[in-house]
């Protein structure tokens, strides 16, 4: 908006100089003439002025997952001048990341993501401090990486870290700043676990393994990370500048079809196994068997599995396997296997008996999840000689026919 006095006001006829800009020394305290500014706007609000951008140049904030959320809120809190903040991702670059992922650049494809999005997070700001982990977070790291932190912004895109990042959080007494996304939807939070409920007392349980398909399985809007991202990044500055009312004991549900936003009370559950008052956790502990990610990921137990190699030898072979894709028709219209048949998993119990006739069946999804259960229904169901494709189309892809696109 246009008409501003910057830093003086006018008292009558005589202009006088606010008492900061009149006496420097005592009200700046190492504010540049660049942050005066950059942060002007914030400067003109009196729940932030020169003690509140002070605050948010003083404070650490930790994002884990560079991705689709990670990369709004790093945005954000780098125009905002959060002092230091820091990176938690393992991934590179990938073109299908470039829908959603608004840190990286065409250029970026195939780098790390945190090197990435340091580069973008100081071309926006350089007085921002980036500090990056390059590694999963884990059980054994979660504690050290958390810990010099004052808020933790959770990007991650399943529910091991999420656990992870919760009970690391409970443990440290330090705010979790939640957010997810899933197609048209998103939810945010603020789990702190010193004055209101945590993730756990909200979802006390992980969903069984392949309940919910992740955003590379269901796919996602592309602006949906931005407008969770920067609600998590509000958050994240409230709770910096100690102003407003946080998401606590509050969970944000948005539809971005209906364009409607709701909001849901989440109150403290007094058997919380983490932050409950006879809470039986004092440790973290293995998340991956504790969502049953590492079951998910090998698919179902028991399912005989085939991978890329040997099924490229065999559909060479004289006797080859009826190959059938379960995935949706828009992700077969990105990439399949020659030969393959679409019958999206849901569909196969329609097609029995076509299936019943091949002498051996080998089914494939994005990346084994679905086709492994897939093929477990049809041994239920009576079939013989079913095997599921080991990594999907995305192991295939790899290891066997790069030219196709990943996604």
């Amino acid at each position: 908006m246009g008409g501003s006095l910057g830093n003086v006001e006018r008292s009558g006829p005589e202009r006088r100089l606010l008492p900061w800009a009149r006496r420097p020394a005592d009200y700046l305290h190492g504010l540049s003439h660049d942050d005066l500014e950059r942060y002007s706007r914030h400067l003109l609000l009196s729940e932030v002025g020169i003690e509140g951008q002070q605050r948010l140049a003083r404070a650490k904030v930790l994002i884990v997952g560079a991705g689709g959320l990670g990369s709004p809120i790093a945005l954000y809190l780098a125009a905002a001048g959060i002092g230091e903040i820091g990176l938690v991702d393992f991934d590179r670059v990938e073109v299908s990341n470039l829908q959603r992922q608004i840190l990286y650049a065409t250029t970026d494809v195939g780098e790390l993501k945190v090197e990435a999005a340091r580069r973008r997070i100081r071309a926006t700001n350089p007085r921002v401090r980036v500090t990056v982990h390059d590694a999963p977070l884990s059980r054994e790291n979660a504690m050290e990486i958390l810990r010099p932190y004052d808020v933790v912004a959770d990007g991650s895109d399943n529910f091991a870290t999420r656990y992870l990042v919760n009970d690391a959080c409970v443990l440290l007494a330090k705010p979790n700043v939640y957010g997810s996304i899933y197609r048209f939807e998103g939810q945010a939070s603020v789990f702190d676990a010193r004055s209101g409920p945590c993730y756990r007392c909200l979802y006390p349980e992980p969903p069984p393994p392949g309940r919910v398909p992740s955003c590379g399985e269901a796919g996602v809007l592309g602006v949906l990370p931005g407008f969770i991202g920067m609600i998590q990044a509000t958050e994240a500055v409230k709770l910096v500048l100690g102003i407003g009312e946080p998401l606590i004991g509050r969970l944000l549900l948005y539809d971005a079809l209906a364009m409607r936003v709701r909001e849901l009370k989440v109150r403290k559950d007094p058997d919380c196994a983490i932050c409950g008052p006879r809470a039986s956790q004092r440790e973290l502990i293995d998340y991956a068997a504790f969502c049953g990610a590492e079951a998910s990921e090998a698919g179902p137990t028991g399912t005989p599995e085939v991978t890329p190699s040997a099924l490229a030898a065999e559909l060479r072979g004289a006797e080859a396997p009826m190959l059938v894709d379960v995935r949706q028709p828009g992700e077969w219209a990105i990439a399949r296997i020659d030969g393959a048949h679409l019958i999206p998993h849901q569909e196969l119990d329609d097609h029995i008996e076509e299936l019943a006739r091949a002498p051996s069946l080998v089914v494939y999804c994005k990346s084994g999840r679905i086709s492994g259960s897939a093929a477990d229904r049809l041994l239920r169901l009576g079939l013989r000689n079913v095997r599921s494709l080991r990594g999907g189309i995305d192991a295939w892809t790899r290891e066997v026919d790069p030219t196709l696109p990943r996604y």
